[in-house]
């Protein structure tokens, strides 16, 4: 899928030399086809990293996409520059008249604290209640699930014994449903979280259909309202050394912290990690992009 962005966006230069389809403002406007317009609510503190990310999910179908990313106002990020984000980010006030055709909203660092105590937490709420009814399907990662889980069913989290830190596997549950169509009954995606959503909880909610779960990791993938909710409790769109990454970064910080599972070769941190979960990874993002944006939104957004 060809993604669009704005011409000198930092990320552009890197996905084209990964031989992604990256197309600039001036060849997408001369294209006769209207393309998805999908909006990122990035919450986390080093945006660079999640929007290449987030890009090269969104890049393996022959859709055209129209990103646009946005950040919460009530909350100053220290890990991202100021003119990064003025130049390429927006905020809910200044998109508030527009419809898109999809939203996903990412995870944010601030799992160990209550949902009430966010500093963006009515920000975030307002975001929520805004998209049903300028969105036609909203994708909810990690503490983004959570917090929808919350937000529109009242299902609380609940911090686990230690950090689920990883690759676990996952078996799919409900095979029919277009999401989950063309995974294998078993898959690995990585997590790296300190709280869950109770899986006995989302079981229990008749407005969620649970589409895959883990033994070791609870629900992964969880739909609502014929795909205009989805939740993913994982992280499927990391790259293979963010979970490296973050293992050093707290190593180093001196807090406690457990090798990640099934991650590197015989537990050995030196060892390059084993991406294992890239294949499903694009084919959730395509089966969203297809199923539940493309094949649902009206032609005419506006």
């Amino acid at each position: 899928m060809p993604i669009k962005t704005q011409s000198d966006l930092p990320a552009k230069e890197t996905l084209e030399n990964e031989n992604i389809f990256v197309m600039d403002e001036y060849r997408a406007i001369h294209q006769d086809i209207r393309p998805l317009e999908v909006l990122i609510l990035n919450n986390m503190p080093i945006k660079q990293d999640t929007e290449l990310q987030l890009l090269r999910a969104l890049s393996n179908t022959p859709l055209q996409v129209d990103v646009t990313f946005m950040n919460v106002k009530s909350h100053v990020s220290v890990n991202t520059s100021a003119s990064h984000l003025n130049k390429f980010y927006t905020t809910l006030d200044e998109i508030r008249d527009r419809k898109y055709d999809g939203l996903i909203v990412t995870g944010a660092p601030v799992e160990d604290i209550s949902f009430e105590e966010v500093d963006y937490w009515q920000e975030i709420c307002e975001i929520f209640d805004w998209a049903e009814t300028h969105v036609t399907s909203t994708l909810h990662i990690c503490w983004a699930a959570q917090a929808g889980f919350y937000h529109y069913y009242g299902i609380d989290k609940r911090l686990l014994p230690q950090k689920l830190f990883g690759i676990y596997e996952h078996k799919v549950e409900k095979r029919k449903i277009p999401l989950v169509r063309g995974f294998d009954d078993i898959f690995l995606a990585p997590h790296s979280r300190h709280t869950e959503t109770p899986s006995e909880a989302i079981h229990a909610c008749k407005e969620l259909t649970v589409l895959a779960e883990s033994a070791q990791a609870g629900v992964f993938l969880a739909i609502a309202e014929a795909g205009k909710k989805i939740f993913v409790a994982g992280h499927p769109e990391y790259d293979r050394y963010t979970l490296n990454n973050e293992y050093f970064r707290d190593l180093n910080k001196g807090l406690p912290i457990q090798i990640p599972c099934n991650y590197y070769p015989d537990d050995n941190p030196e060892a390059r990690p084993l991406l294992q979960w890239r294949s499903h990874s694009n084919n959730l993002y395509s089966n969203w992009l297809n199923y539940y944006v493309y094949q649902m939104t009206p032609y005419e957004l506006r």
